[in-house]
């Protein structure tokens, strides 16, 4: 770690923020006030100087080299393996899968089980409130195999009409995709019982963990998920890196994703066998780098405490939706009882565009659009929503400046 960084016992958010070097620099004149975070996480400076170590260092392909560099290049790969095991509960090293994101991971399922495993007839199941990346993968699967695709509603606060659920489940039910944490409202999803309930009928189920492994205490085996996956870069870690957890069974079952270098363990002219897990499904040059940076974001996590940044993050949301309920016109969509810190929100007669770039002309940076869910957006009867989500860097002064921010959008667009 870091030596710059010291994590006293209760987190001391400046010395976190003087790790993150984007937070020094200016927009349109302003601090940057960055809100963004459920996009992607900004990277502490640990994380820059394991990629740039990675590259003035030991720069060298993965696995297959005998020479210096490409040993230590390998071992400080597979060390990311083994620190990702134990960051989400794995019971087995083979059974984490290196990919280029949460999307890589859900369409690696949709492949290389779903293809293998859905037929005429057959039953998938997801949410109204899923990401694209969760929802379109599935969407085609059913297309092609002539399969049926039921869709979990949501109430109005946001949360999974469980009793819905239930109903939808019988014989031909073969698989369940659920998101962990909204992206768009910030709800947790009862994922136990949601998988508790489809191992009961024989169905496999996937976790969309993208924006819960960086909140949440994860446990894949405690929670007794099939497949689960996630991106480093909501984790504080680089872009173009994803996680598939899968158990061994399923996964040794599945035909490989891609086919090509590394993912082989013998070619001759007349067939080719499979490499063991997990290799088998990471063929060709992986992105050694990035993977290699990640550890040191998860040791940031790590570093800090999950406990600690989640009461930080909690006390943050609870000031933010106390603030901005008191904004003239506006709307919070999404009250789940159980959410993490994303809050989204409408303003009347204010285009959640125009909301952006007026925040943006004063520093502040927000989402805004329909967040990769437009199913959840057509379920509200909104073309889409901004929000705000939170990082361990984020501050009460920050929703501060946002809220009067948003009163300087009220007054502008009521003109």
């Amino acid at each position: 770690m870091n030596a710059a960084l010291t994590i006293p016992r209760t987190l001391d958010i400046t010395a976190i923020r003087q790790e993150f070097p984007i937070l020094n620099r200016e927009v349109k004149g302003r601090p940057l006030i960055y809100l963004d975070n459920a996009a992607t996480t900004q990277k502490p400076q640990q994380v820059i100087d394991a990629l740039v170590s990675y590259y003035s260092n030991y720069n060298a392909n993965i696995h297959r080299g005998i020479h210096t560099l490409a040993e230590e290049a390998t071992a400080s790969f597979e060390q990311t393996r083994d620190i990702v095991q134990a960051f989400i509960g794995a019971p087995s090293r083979e059974e984490i899968i290196f990919t280029k994101g949460t999307t890589e991971s859900i369409n690696l399922v949709a492949y290389c089980w779903g293809r293998n495993n859905i037929s005429s007839g057959d039953e998938i199941i997801i949410s109204n409130m899923e990401h694209h990346s969760n929802f379109v993968p599935w969407q085609l699967l059913c297309q092609e195999k002539n399969a049926v695709l039921k869709i979990i509603p949501i109430d109005d606060n946001g949360e999974l009409v469980m009793e819905e659920y239930e109903k939808m489940l019988t014989t031909r039910t073969k698989l369940v995709s659920i998101v962990h944490v909204s992206n768009a409202l910030g709800t947790v999803n009862p994922v136990r019982k949601i998988i508790s309930l489809a191992h009961a009928v024989g169905a496999v189920v996937v976790v969309d963990g993208a924006q819960s492994a960086v909140h949440l205490d994860i446990d894949v085996q405690e929670m007794d998920c099939d497949f689960f996956a996630f991106s480093a870069h909501k984790i504080y870690g680089p872009t173009g890196v994803g996680v598939l957890y899968g158990k061994k069974a399923l996964l040794e079952a599945m035909p490989p994703f891609q086919s090509g270098g590394e993912m082989i363990k013998d070619v001759s002219i007349e067939k080719t066998s499979f490499n063991d897990l997990p290799y088998k499904f990471e063929a060709g040059t992986p992105n050694i780098a990035d993977v290699i940076a990640f550890r040191s974001a998860i040791r940031f996590v790590l570093e800090c405490g999950k406990e600690k940044i989640r009461r930080h993050e909690e006390e943050l949301l609870d000031y933010a939706h106390q603030e901005l309920e008191k904004i003239p016109g506006l709307k919070i969509i999404g009250k789940a009882k159980e959410k993490v810190s994303v809050v989204s929100f409408i303003i009347e007669g204010a285009h959640p565009q125009d909301i952006g770039i007026l925040l943006d002309n004063r520093g502040i940076a927000v989402r805004t659009g329909h967040h990769c869910a437009q199913p959840l957006m057509d379920r509200f009867c909104i073309p889409g929503t901004a929000r705000v989500s939170l990082a361990v860097y984020n501050t009460k002064y920050e929703i501060d400046e946002l809220v009067k921010g948003l009163h300087k959008v009220v007054k502008i667009l009521s003109k």
